[in-house]
């Protein structure tokens, strides 16, 4: 416990009452999330409500120099949500209003607690929707904490393109907003998009304003089977480089489907595998997937969705393949980790991390959005044998390390929090120590997540 929590929790009690929860159960649930590191909890859990209850919180916290956490639904792979400080974890989750949508504009304002999942279907009868598509149940204010992206980045890009504003409290419990509803602006320094990405270091987003999108007229999905990772990856290279209307193009590995049709009872080639869906007028649609199929002459074998239920069902087994990993062995998490390369790289990386995964006892389904070169390791390892944990550590810094080199970064979606700040001196060096000076001007005290990141 932080020694001076007990006085905080003694000052902030009166206020909130049973939104302040010390017990086992809560501290337990807000300080391990899904990553696989150890569980970190918080000295107790704050349940706010409001801005203001939020500003009241910081208040506090910079007053008794004790640290905040903040929490959205849990979803974070990267300890994120981790305490290893002690402290409060602010849970947000109960902040879920939709504010304002505005059709006429595309954009909408939500609270941080409002998840992708309840905005679409809010918006069902709008024509309009909220395009980032992740694995995940997560929050808008989780997903800009990470800038995180998913399967449609290769056509509307990442949180950090569609966040356009935002209400934000600073250490200090001063309510800031940033950006607004213009869709450019060259008005000062872009502090919205200095947050987006802050993972909670810098201040707590409240509320966001963001960009919506058009239902594209028709879509039109396809599973295509290959002999190897390398033609796959090769076609996905052609694929982009062809300025086809792709809305998303998945990929999967051999083992990564095996661990499909076990979890999914499914009966699909076990070889690499490509998703792939075309989005726009239908038309174009239709005339892009044919070139598709053209551009991937070396497929084994290629199944078009014949109705939007068997789109759905396709995309559902994707979406399930993170569990589907997780069920080679059951019990155990493992090391869900990302990197993104240059799209000329995505081949060769593939092809070299999985020859050191092949001198590993190491199982490494591999998925990913290989539409923008981010991809995927579940390292299947248990961590209660020391030599399986050091094999997948290794794979991990080898795979870190070779995707740095190709010009590329550590996380491509996940975000650093705890596991990956090892890596962030060799991808941004003397810049690091920009970030320092950022974090250092706008949270003297450190109480904002400390320890993420990186260490002041």
């Amino acid at each position: 416990m932080h020694q001076n929590s007990p006085a905080l929790l003694a000052a902030l009690r009166p206020q909130f009452g049973d939104r302040l929860l010390t017990s086992q159960a809560a501290r337990e649930h807000h300080g391990k999330g899904e990553s696989h590191l150890a569980p970190a909890l918080p000295d107790a859990v704050i349940m706010a409500n409001t801005t203001q209850e939020v500003s009241d919180v910081l208040q506090a916290c910079t007053k008794h120099g004790v640290p905040v956490i903040p929490f959205g639904a849990g979803s974070s792979l990267e300890g994120q949500i981790h305490a290893p400080h002690g402290g409060i974890s602010l849970d947000l989750s109960a902040m879920n209003r939709i504010l304002a949508v505005r059709d006429a504009d595309m954009d909408c304002t939500v609270e941080c607690g409002v998840t992708r999942q309840d905005l679409n279907e809010h918006l069902r009868a709008t024509g309009l929707f909220f395009p980032i598509d992740l694995g995940a149940h997560a929050t808008l204010g989780g997903m800009a904490a990470t800038r995180a992206s998913g399967t449609t980045t290769v056509r509307y890009g990442s949180m950090r393109d569609l966040v356009l504003g935002l209400t934000v409290v600073l250490p200090d419990g001063d309510i800031i907003k940033t950006g607004g509803r213009a869709r450019k602006s060259s008005a000062g320094y872009d502090l919205t998009h200095l947050l987006v990405g802050s993972e909670g270091t810098l201040g707590i987003m409240t509320e966001l304003t963001v960009r919506l999108v058009g239902i594209p007229e028709a879509t039109q999905t396809a599973m295509c089977s290959f002999a190897s990772i390398q033609e796959a990856t090769e076609t996905v290279v052609m694929a982009l480089q062809c300025g086809l209307s792709l809305n998303r193009i998945e990929l999967a590995d051999t083992l990564q489907m095996q661990a499909i049709n076990r979890y999914s009872k499914t009966d699909l080639p076990e070889c690499p595998t490509l998703w792939v869906e075309m989005a726009g007028a239908s038309a174009t649609v239709e005339n892009d997937m044919d070139t598709f199929e053209g551009l991937a002459e070396t497929a084994l074998k290629i199944d078009r969705a014949q109705s939007n239920e068997d789109a759905s069902r396709i995309w559902k087994i994707r979406h399930d393949a993170l569990f589907a990993s997780r069920a080679l062995r059951p019990g155990i998490k493992g090391i869900s980790t990302d990197v993104c390369v240059p799209i000329s790289q995505l081949p060769s990386c593939i092809a070299r991390i999985q020859e050191v995964i092949a001198t590993t006892s190491i199982q490494a389904p591999l998925i990913g959005h290989v539409g923008d070169g981010n991809f995927h390791l579940v390292l299947l390892y248990d961590p209660s044998d020391q030599d399986e944990l050091r094999e997948a550590q290794h794979i991990n810094s080898s795979l870190v390390t070779m995707a740095i080199e190709m010009g590329g970064t550590c996380t491509g979606e996940h975000g650093v929090g705890l596991g990956k700040k090892a890596y962030l001196p060799a991808e941004h060096g003397p810049a690091l120590n920009v970030m320092r000076r950022i974090k250092r001007a706008l949270d003297p005290d450190n109480i904002m997540n400390p320890g993420k990141i990186f260490d002041l």
